[in-house]
């Protein structure tokens, strides 16, 4: 398959924040693509990204001022994760792994995986990156993972909340929603699409949320102030159960990449206080991934 048609490769200069995170701190979302030499793409994906190896990943985090990442398996490797595998397990336990697993996985993969440093599997609703799982088999894949004690990523858009809230809801696991759940920024915090997720965050005390990737979402373009309100509405009333992350190296973005230097400097934007910048970026994600 060739490249996407206006696929867009991820910043090549990215600027030096000029915030500083706290020592610890953790990149909680971010991937490795390849290098497709090593770790071809999955013949069955939906946009053929750039290569962006570990080393890469590595550099970046240290550039931008972090100590440790999280690494999301991206739909472009489906469920071939041996580039985040082969990522972790060259870290010097520095990162941990977000998995995507179909039903055929063996126990003894799993297993394999969680040595490697695998914390969490990802199960992916939005219907234009990926062709539906049944949810009868998402079922018994939470259940495997659960004894495990990995937790369960979520990856909607807003507006499908309601066809899947039931489904999310009876999960055995704690669940991290990815990118606030892609709300619709033009449409306001206040909105009901987005005050129904407060209730559920409210509601349901398994729930974590990711207050990612504003470039996927903003209408205003960099530095993404539409979205601030969005995510410090979040911080706020969740503040022991968010995590925050760059997204790098922003698959399937059909604009410019953003600038990870402008990313890291909007968290002091929607963690206003240190207290709660510690929690996002260092207690929050250590307590989910390395404890």
């Amino acid at each position: 398959m060739a490249m996407s048609a206006g696929y867009i490769p991820f910043h090549p200069n990215p600027s030096k924040p000029k915030y500083r995170p706290p020592a610890g701190a953790v990149d909680a979302h971010c991937h490795v693509f390849g290098p497709e030499s090593r770790f071809p793409y999955a013949p069955e994906r939906k946009y053929t990204p750039c290569d962006a190896p570990k080393e890469k990943l590595f550099a970046l985090r240290d550039f931008l001022g972090f100590d440790k990442n999280v690494i999301v398996q991206a739909s472009c490797h489906s469920k071939d994760n041996r580039a985040m595998v082969d990522a972790l397990e060259n870290s010097n336990d520095r990162a941990r792994g977000v998995a995507f697993v179909g039903e055929e996985v063996t126990d003894s993969e799993l297993k394999a995986m969680d040595r490697a440093g695998v914390r969490g599997v990802r199960f992916n609703f939005v219907k234009r990156l990926v062709d539906f799982t049944p949810r009868d088999v998402l079922e018994r894949i939470a259940a495997r993972v659960a004894p495990l004690g990995w937790h369960i990523v979520i990856y909607f858009e807003m507006p499908d909340l309601p066809e899947f809230e039931d489904f999310f809801t009876s999960l055995p696991t704690t669940v991290v929603v990815d990118h606030m759940g892609t709300p619709d920024v033009k449409k306001g915090v206040d909105h009901p699409e987005n005050q129904r997720f407060h209730r559920l965050m409210d509601r349901h005390k398994n729930f974590w949320v990711k207050v990612t990737c504003p470039e996927r979402m903003s209408v205003a373009g960099p530095p993404y102030d539409d979205v601030v309100p969005f995510a410090r509405s979040l911080v706020d009333a969740f503040p022991d159960r968010v995590l925050w992350g760059t997204d790098w190296p922003h698959p399937n973005m059909k604009k410019e990449a953003p600038d990870d230097g402008v990313l890291v400097d909007r968290i002091p934007h929607i963690a206003t206080t240190s207290a709660q910048q510690k929690q996002l970026l260092v207690d929050n994600p250590m307590r989910l991934y390395w404890s």
